[in-house]
């Protein structure tokens, strides 16, 4: 009699796991991006314009917890890089700092893979002080979220969203190509329309 019961919570824990495994597949782009002509897999689903934006949690530079709903009631632009540290990435970081400084009341929110203190160290490098770097390393919750983890490189895709005041993604730009620039116009025009 003793046997059955430890049967029975070996069964259920076995039932709990699989039921478990289900619900954390996650969903494949194939091919939705490259990388110097070489296509990528990006993980799951892809954000829709005019839905509420995924609320995700990742770390600042300090390695406090930052959510996207601490910035509820701010224009938010996202710009989703691989790292800092390459010429693309740098690049596009110090264009949005120079272009936040003349963006009353809109947040830039830089995201990557780069560990905290590497994205302090460079922001330091760099003076950027108008765009807040964030780590999403420790669990690519925000690249799941936005389905802008790349499968093959553990990397975050270069993309950038605009999300309004209330929460609502008003813009979104998949840099096809991992090497290439965002349009940055289009990001920054979607962002004044909703200030």
């Amino acid at each position: 009699m003793n046997r059955k019961p430890g049967i029975v919570a070996v069964i259920s824990i076995l039932i709990l796991l699989s039921g478990c495994h289900g619900r954390h597949e996650m969903t494949e782009r194939k091919g939705a991006i490259t990388f110097k002509g070489g296509p990528l897999t990006l993980l799951g689903p892809a954000p829709v314009i005019g839905t509420a934006a995924p609320d995700f949690s990742v770390l600042a530079n300090d390695l406090s917890p930052v959510t996207l709903s601490s910035f509820k009631g701010k224009v938010v632009i996202l710009a989703s890089v691989p790292s800092l540290d390459t010429p693309v990435c740098d690049v596009e970081t110090r264009r949005f700092n120079e272009e936040a400084g003349k963006l009353p009341g809109v947040k830039v929110l830089t995201l990557s893979m780069d560990l905290p203190f590497a994205q302090k160290r460079w922001c330091g490098a760099a003076g950027v002080t108008n765009v807040q770097t964030l780590s999403d390393h420790r669990d690519a919750e925000f690249g799941q979220a936005y389905g802008l983890l790349i499968k093959e490189l553990r990397l975050l895709a270069r993309a950038v969203i605009v999300i309004d005041k209330k929460g609502i993604i008003r813009y979104i730009q998949v840099v096809p190509e991992v090497t290439q620039e965002p349009d940055y116009a289009a990001a920054l025009d979607a962002a004044r329309k909703v200030i």
